[in-house]
């Protein structure tokens, strides 16, 4: 993995983040807080972002582009839209150094813009993604954590950045008695263990989230109905009532049941001193130092046992740690390094591609004769053989 030296030239950066979440986000999504805290701090580094985003939202730090208004659920023919109405923008003003995209359906357009081009990928391992992925090795593709590339072995990652915050936005908690859990609820985000695990523990649990509209049944069963002695839920939260839920709590409970390539949550937490007693499932174990920032468990009887340990963590060493890893002015730093060998990468291709185009071969008119005669088409027809991967494979008439 290549993270550079710093550039030493203000960079031009088109950020393209999703249609379906605005950015900055109301609520808490990684690809769309990626791009608001990446947007401000390569402002801060010097650099030149350009966001293109949706229209009800604005950046202090950053000039945006707003085709689409966000429609609050993925919608792939909106964000293809988007991705077309962002790449024809780019395109007409000819004036980025680098564009960096955060959702699969940008991918293809990147073949006909000629400049480098970056995608993070925020989701855990989907095969046909993967295959998507994989067809585009021209772009420099980054994980959010090493689980993540262990997972999805045929994207052809060069980076792994860890998402970061503004740690300034952070202050110190003083913590509380209760525990915390802050998510959507889902059962591979595991709410009920929360629950069974602060039962077992015999202290109080402040739920703070939404039910997903496809597990509503789950949410009536699991979650509504056991809300009552000592856990209380509260409901949507947005950024500034999640921070605050967050410190006041003894600790966030995280009993995640898939392989989540990261979890901002958890950073949110540990930036305001408040500990995490995760699951050891996707990129916990990574995110998670056992015994400074939290505990790493394996069910829910463990968890409890945490619960009552938790008081052993010192808050204000458990943030300090938070600040010293998961600033976004670190991972701005990174991804900057990783513009810069991507831009390395796309010269060097390009001088190469030059050089062939100079020596290419070049049939004389008796070859091309003999070759038009046994073609299915004209001779003055170019035909465009398409491989799998999309990409003109030839421009001459086919045999």
């Amino acid at each position: 993995m290549y993270y550079g030296a710093r550039s030493k030239r203000s960079l031009r950066v088109a950020l393209m983040a999703m249609p379906s979440v605005s950015a900055p986000p109301r609520v808490l999504g990684s690809s769309a807080i990626v791009v608001a805290e990446l947007a401000r701090e390569l402002r801060h580094l010097g650099h030149r972002p350009t966001v293109f985003t949706t229209i009800d939202r604005r950046f202090a730090s950053a000039r945006t582009a707003t085709p689409e208004a966000p429609n609050g659920e993925p919608d792939r023919l909106a964000e293809l839209r988007h991705a077309s109405a962002s790449w024809a923008e780019i395109a007409a003003r000819g004036a980025f150094d680098v564009v960096h995209v955060h959702h699969p359906e940008a991918l293809p357009f990147s073949r006909f813009v000629p400049v480098p081009t970056v995608a993070t990928v925020h989701h855990e391992r989907h095969f046909s993604l993967s295959a998507h992925y994989a067809a585009h090795p021209d772009v420099a593709f980054v994980a959010v954590s090493q689980r993540q590339v262990e997972l999805s072995w045929e994207v052809p990652f060069r980076a792994v950045i860890h998402p970061g915050l503004d740690i300034e936005r952070h202050p110190l908690g003083r913590g509380g008695e209760r525990c915390a859990f802050v998510g959507t609820f889902t059962p591979d985000m595991g709410p009920h263990i929360a629950m069974e695990a602060a039962r077992r523990a015999r202290v109080p649990l402040l739920l703070g989230g939404d039910p997903h509209a496809s597990y509503l049944e789950y949410f009536e069963r699991e979650i509504a109905r056991r809300t009552k002695n000592g856990i209380a839920w509260a409901k949507s939260v947005d950024r500034r009532q999640r921070l605050e839920l967050l410190a006041k709590s003894r600790c966030l409970l995280y009993p995640i049941q898939h392989e989540d390539p990261f979890g901002l949550v958890m950073i949110e937490a540990m930036l305001v001193g408040t500990p995490v007693i995760a699951f050891a499932c996707g990129a916990a174990p990574e995110v998670v130092e056992d015994g400074v920032t939290g505990f790493i468990v394996h069910h829910a009887e463990e968890m409890a046992h945490r619960i009552r340990d938790v008081e052993s963590i010192d808050r204000k060493a458990c943030r300090a740690r938070a600040r010293a890893r998961w600033g976004s002015a670190r991972m701005a730093r990174e991804y900057a390094s990783v513009y810069v060998e991507a831009m390395d990468r796309y010269a060097a291709k390009e001088r190469t591609a030059s050089c062939r185009r100079s020596d290419a071969f070049t049939p004389t008119s008796a070859a091309a004769d003999e070759y038009s005669s046994v073609t299915l088409v004209p001779p003055e027809v170019d035909v465009l053989v398409c491989t799998m991967r999309g990409v003109p494979s030839a421009t001459r008439p086919t045999r």
